[in-house]
């Protein structure tokens, strides 16, 4: 999951569960599937396999990283893809607020990377790698060391069938931004790749569970539905914020 959308009319249109925006990414677990549109990612819509509620000991539990008190009024899971132009667009906008809404203990956020876009990168497996990567990390234990990498990785995104970093350049990133030398050498091993595949997996379920079938990032879930408006800057954090405390 090309450069980042600057149009303000693409942007009030974007809803995560709606598949007629090229700014969203969708996908389906299934084998019988119907192709409706490849711009910079795909659409591809499900069956009815995945539909229904998502499973809140699932999501806890499947999160590749979790920060935030135990006892947040509002608990909250993203899902991305390292890959994904538009989340590096909404970790620009409201990256930071999430993690500063977490240290005041208002919010508990649960990360969950895809890798479905690994389709869209130059290796064919950039997504698999950057999130075991972001596993490695956050195996590591710095919390804040986590956080720094995975703002780099979007940062420097690389360009959708472009040139990706290797394993070792992916452990660089991890070095510059303060990562053991134990997660460096997992990184560069690929030690954790198969581990996000499967974590990617069991969220892309989940998430198809709660968008009617579907799959697309970025996707944010508070108390298993999805939240709208979600690249309208840190506006929709605000909202959820202000209203009565979610499900965990």
């Amino acid at each position: 999951m090309a450069e980042k959308k600057s149009s303000t009319r693409q942007r009030a249109k974007y809803q995560p569960q709606k598949t007629s925006s090229t700014t969203t990414y969708l996908l389906a677990a299934v084998a019988v599937v119907v192709i409706a549109a490849v711009v910079v990612g795909g659409v591809i819509w499900n069956n009815q396999r995945n539909k229904g509620e998502a499973d809140p000991n699932v999501l806890a539990q499947n999160a590749s990283l979790i920060i935030g008190r135990a006892d947040a009024p509002h608990t909250i899971d993203v899902f991305e893809d390292f890959q994904c132009p538009v989340c590096k667009e909404f970790e620009a906008q409201s990256g930071q607020a999430m993690i500063d809404a977490a240290a005041a203990g208002t919010l508990r956020v649960r990360y969950h990377f895809l890798t479905f876009l690994n389709r869209n990168s130059g290796s064919g497996d950039y997504s698999s790698r950057a999130a075991g990567a972001a596993l490695c990390v956050a195996e590591g234990g710095n919390q804040d060391t986590f956080l720094k990498f995975h703002s780099k990785l979007y940062v420097e995104q690389p360009p959708e069938g472009g040139d990706d970093p290797d394993n070792a350049a992916l452990a660089q990133k991890a070095a510059a931004v303060g990562a053991t030398p134990a997660a460096q050498q997992c990184i560069t091993a690929g030690t954790k790749i198969q581990a996000a595949n499967e974590a990617a997996d069991q969220s892309t379920t989940q998430l198809s569970k709660s968008l009617n079938g579907q799959v697309g990032t970025p996707s944010v879930l508070s108390g298993g539905q999805p939240v709208a408006d979600l690249l309208s800057g840190p506006q929709w954090l605000q909202t959820l914020l202000s209203g009565s405390a979610d499900e965990n």
